[in-house]
């Protein structure tokens, strides 16, 4: 006896007019993705999966509408643990969702900027395979050197600007003025300059 399937139209319908909640709880659940891109690709797998179950449950005599509350739940956990429409995430690869969430780090573009009031170090930390062996040495060994000259706070700083946080975000979170961020910025471009020995000491204090 041959079973009849719902044509795949029919089904296609009736998923639609489950999408909305679902969608709905995996941008609840996924909610702790700060950014938007990532938070919509996983919420697209989400979907994805819920919809090859959703087709499976059909063909096995069941109807999904009745509990797709529990379809949407189980698919947004799935993805969650590293599921993928495709197969299964790599947890070692470093662009993996399931990674970056087991070892609690992200993966994020280098900042936009590349002046030197933005970031006197941004050039230099740039990955360049011209610049000469013997200086990459020397800044590996010289940059550690200069940030135990700063203060704690200072060293903070310089790491939130290094990363390419915007000014604004780095004064509120040490309690200063975007203006004494910005003078700070230059006062550690002067720094780093004077200890390479690129600045005479004389004449520029920071004030």
């Amino acid at each position: 006896m041959v079973t009849q399937h719902p044509p795949t139209n029919s089904l296609q319908v009736v998923f639609l007019s489950l999408l909305p909640r679902i969608e709905r709880h995996g941008r609840f659940y996924f909610r702790f993705l700060r950014c938007p891109h990532k938070q919509e690709e996983a919420v697209a797998e989400m979907v994805a999966l819920a919809w090859r179950w959703y087709v499976r449950l059909v063909k096995r005599g069941k109807d999904p509408s009745q509990f797709s509350s529990a379809l949407a739940s189980f698919a947004a956990r799935a993805v969650n643990a590293g599921r993928r429409i495709c197969g299964q995430e790599k947890p070692k690869d470093v662009l993996s969702f399931q990674a970056q969430k087991r070892y609690g780090f992200e993966v994020d573009k280098l900042p936009d900027c590349n002046n030197l009031t933005a970031s006197a170090l941004e050039e230099i930390l740039t990955d360049n395979t011209q610049t000469p062996v013997d200086e990459q040495v020397c800044f590996r060994l010289d940059f550690p050197s200069w940030l135990k000259t700063r203060t704690e706070r200072d060293r903070r700083v310089i790491d939130d600007l290094m990363l390419g946080e915007r000014t604004l975000d780095v004064s509120r979170r040490y309690g200063l003025t975007p203006g004494r961020v910005s003078q700070l910025r230059r006062e550690f471009q002067l720094d780093w300059l004077r200890f390479c020995g690129e600045l005479e000491a004389e004449g520029q204090g920071f004030g």
